[in-house]
């Protein structure tokens, strides 16, 4: 059987653990930093993880091993090799051809799947390995990491039922280290006290409230948004993606009062008229909404500035928020101007969406950065000077047949954090359309509280 500690003080002096102040992902100054990725480089320490590793997972039941990539890979695929059980892997992000599978391998649906990792700290990476994975068909059950760093994560995963197996925690990391003089008292207690003060860690931003988030506005129409929010307590915005102006005005009259704003695709209304702006505006004066105008720009900036101000619909003299991607770039984003507040579409909420991780990452990088965007339509965690636009939600159904998933308001505002609904079906095809604009409103506003 192999020695756990002899094991760790090998690899000690490969270099995967230091001390003194780093900077971590999360913002946070650590005392200490963790790379377990040297140990692919020595065959026999690898070796000697795969054993103890699988020592640990002599009782569990698996058809399969996944490394969470990238670190655990090699891990994965010598306790692969060690064990004769198959590995899959899982990939960072889904390919751009071919399958554009985001699991590599054999296997088939209701197998059970142990997932391995090399260190674990609020557990947040982990989640979303589970999540990508379980949606494939596999089962997750057990995980083995070599290196739990107690700040939160083995418990908030073993909270949601999964078996937690971790070969070291970061005190006995360093409690064996300072046995074996490589850490003097010192270091010890300064660590010590960093695990105790800081438990966890935030990768994501807390929840903050509608008053938290006015104070970081700059924008006119962000601070409108919030203070018509707090106002008429509701964060529901109404998309009302019918054909005629007349059924949108009549809608827009008997929901205005339960709405933040009634967003709208203005190319499918087939009698679209300056009067028709004019009523519509007038119903917003009155009810106190704003209007959001759903173009999704997605060209160079010319031909968006020329989309925006010209045309048939002249956006701009009428809309208080549009829609853009942000596929051109920042410098696209410009034509917009500074009074109309712009919404960034960083994830979209259709199936097989090709907005993944290093796109969205990119576009909220980019939104951050223009003065005039306001927030992005996404179905994930924003910084919190941006405000989130979550589409596709709705009480009574979970997606449609042509691609789109729904989600509840409390799902949006628990997982996502959401700033604001965005509801479209669940309202202009009810037969009671108010009735039911008051039942997102209160389903809305109640997550909100709940979740703030």
């Amino acid at each position: 059987m192999i020695n756990k500690e002899k094991f760790l003080l090998k690899s000690y002096e490969l270099g995967i653990i230091k001390f003194g102040e780093f900077t971590l992902k999360s913002g946070i100054l650590s005392p200490f930093y963790v790379d377990l990725r040297p140990l692919a480089s020595s065959p026999e320490l690898l070796s000697e993880l795969s054993q103890l590793l699988l020592a640990m997972l002599k009782d569990c039941r698996h058809e399969l091993i996944c490394g969470v990539p990238y670190a655990a890979l090699p891990m994965a695929t010598a306790m692969s090799l060690e064990s004769k059980v198959p590995l899959i892997i899982k990939r960072k992000e889904s390919k751009n051809y071919g399958t554009k599978k985001m699991l590599e391998g054999i296997f088939t649906e209701g197998q059970r799947c142990v997932l391995v990792e090399d260190v674990i700290t609020s557990g947040k990476s982990l989640l979303e390995t589970i999540e990508e994975v379980e949606k494939e068909g596999l089962k997750v059950k057990d995980i083995v990491i070599v290196l739990d760093r107690q700040q939160g994560g083995k418990e908030l995963l073993e909270n949601k039922g999964y078996n937690v197996h971790t070969l070291f925690s970061i005190e006995n990391v360093i409690d064996i280290l300072y046995n074996h003089e490589f850490l003097n008292h010192s270091k010890v207690i300064k660590i010590k006290n960093f695990l105790k003060e800081r438990p966890t860690v935030q990768f994501s931003v807390p929840r903050l409230t509608y008053e938290e988030k006015l104070k970081l506005q700059n924008h006119p129409i962000s601070k409108k948004l919030i203070e018509i929010a707090l106002s008429k307590k509701t964060n529901l915005i109404a998309s009302l993606d019918t054909y005629k102006s007349e059924e949108i005005l009549k809608l827009a009259d008997q929901i205005g009062d339960f709405i933040v704003a009634i967003k709208l695709h203005a190319d499918i209304i087939t009698d679209f008229s300056e009067n028709f702006v004019y009523e519509l505006k007038k119903i917003a004066a009155i009810k106190n909404f704003l209007l959001f105008e759903d173009r999704k720009f997605g060209d160079i900036g010319n031909t968006q500035q020329m989309q925006f101000n010209g045309g048939v619909y002249k956006i701009s003299d009428w809309a208080d928020l549009v829609t853009s991607h942000v596929i051109a770039g920042e410098e696209s984003l410009q034509v917009f101007g500074e009074e109309i507040g712009v919404v960034t579409i960083a994830e979209m909420s259709s199936k097989g969406t090709l907005t993944d991780e290093n796109y969205k990452s990119k576009a909220i990088n980019i939104s951050s950065k223009m003065s005039n965007v306001i927030g992005c339509v996404a179905q994930s965690k924003l910084p919190p000077s941006l405000l989130l636009f979550t589409p596709g939600v709705n009480l009574t159904e979970s997606e449609d047949s042509k691609g789109q998933q729904f989600n509840t308001p409390e799902k949006v505002f628990s997982d996502y954090h959401t700033d604001f609904i965005i509801v479209g079906r669940g309202i202009y095809r009810a037969k009671n359309p108010e009735q039911e604009a008051i039942r997102y409103k209160e389903e809305g506003w109640k997550a909100y509280l709940k979740n703030c």
